[in-house]
């Protein structure tokens, strides 16, 4: 994957208010996929210390959908229309998360990502696979 730095920055300074409160900052982009960061603070924990399911699914959420938008033509815009999340491991407060979405497929109205995400150790941590539907704009009246 070949790193945008501008879209990478582009990326990280239109991020959506829910992304911002998740701490999600974007290492690279590409339209061949994107990589970010999030650091697990408490309040993204369980009452167990470690983070929160929802949490890391919106994490994934979050990258596969900026990677469609990185694939996106003038004036499209994009939804998620599925999702599935398998965890394999635990990641406890204060650990760096990293995320990895890269394509299973691209297409004029769907497409589809995988995201890994690990510790910074390199432990797997959960795997996300999304379908994003891509909307065209409406036309005017």
């Amino acid at each position: 994957m070949h790193d945008n730095p501008g879209m990478t920055r582009l990326l990280n300074q239109r991020l959506p208010p829910f992304a911002r409160l998740l701490g999600i900052e974007f290492i690279s982009a590409s339209p061949e996929g994107v990589v970010a960061e999030m650091l697990i603070r408490e309040d993204l924990c369980t009452v167990f210390g470690t983070i929160h399911g929802g949490a890391l699914m919106s994490f994934a959420d979050t990258l596969g959908a900026c990677a469609t938008v990185v694939n996106l033509k003038p004036g499209q815009t994009t939804t998620t229309m599925e999702s599935k999340t398998n965890f394999f491991a635990r990641a406890p407060m204060g650990t760096k998360l990293r995320g990895e979405s890269l394509p299973f497929h691209r297409g004029r109205t769907t497409m589809v990502w995988q995201t890994r995400i690990t510790s910074q150790d390199g432990k797997l941590i959960g795997v996300v696979t999304q379908t994003q539907m891509v909307l065209d704009p409406k036309p005017s009246t």
